[in-house]
């Protein structure tokens, strides 16, 4: 009698822990960090594209000094910023968000100043260096994807029952900020583009 009742309590212990999130949690947080680095990372392959493609329009645009000016000076400022994943709070995760939102806003507008220049639309290494730039913004399109998704994710095993429970008694862990569009792009992104021809 004993014996089964053992069994059974071992049994019911192993079923609730198999479903509370012992290991989900812990993976899930890993997921999240993982993700954010890869973010880093596509933002430090595009900071690294940055100063060949200035000094390709550099040599066509010598009078647009201060949209070059403006883009070295976005970049200097957006790799300053660090993110450590460990110890993310809505305020860092704003901060990284605006000085790389810094950095997307001066490469647009040297895209415009290359549009006036025939000469180095058709120059083969500034075509090159704009299909890098532009695989990378995608890049990091993708990367911001899977990143909100494993903070959804996260944010979910941590406040949704049964898993929340075990992150209550165990983990402590509180709910992780998710990615956001900076202050100054909301309004260009919430605005419809206007097309004209």
């Amino acid at each position: 009698m004993k014996t089964l009742t053992n069994l059974t309590l071992l049994f019911l212990t192993a079923s609730l822990l198999s479903g509370c999130g012992i290991q989900s949690i812990p993976q899930s947080k890993n997921q999240v960090e993982a993700s954010l680095a890869e973010i880093t990372n596509q933002y430090k392959r595009r900071a690294d594209l940055i100063p060949n493609l200035v000094s390709v329009v550099k040599g066509y645009a010598k009078h647009e000094e201060q949209t070059l000016t403006s883009v070295i000076e976005a970049r200097a400022k957006a790799t300053q910023v660090t993110l450590d994943p460990t110890k993310i709070t809505p305020e860092k995760l704003k901060e990284y968000q605006e000085a790389q939102s810094g950095v997307s806003q001066a490469l647009g507008r040297l895209m415009v100043v290359s549009e006036q220049y025939p000469n180095l639309k058709a120059d083969t290494q500034f075509r090159d260096l704009q299909a890098q730039l532009e695989g990378t913004e995608n890049r990091i399109t993708v990367a911001r994807q899977r990143y909100i998704q494993s903070v959804q994710d996260f944010n979910n095993l941590v406040t949704v029952p049964p898993t929340s429970w075990t992150n209550s008694l165990i983990y402590h862990h509180e709910k992780m900020p998710q990615w956001d569009v900076a202050a100054e792009e909301k309004g260009a992104v919430e605005k419809p583009p206007q097309v004209t021809f």
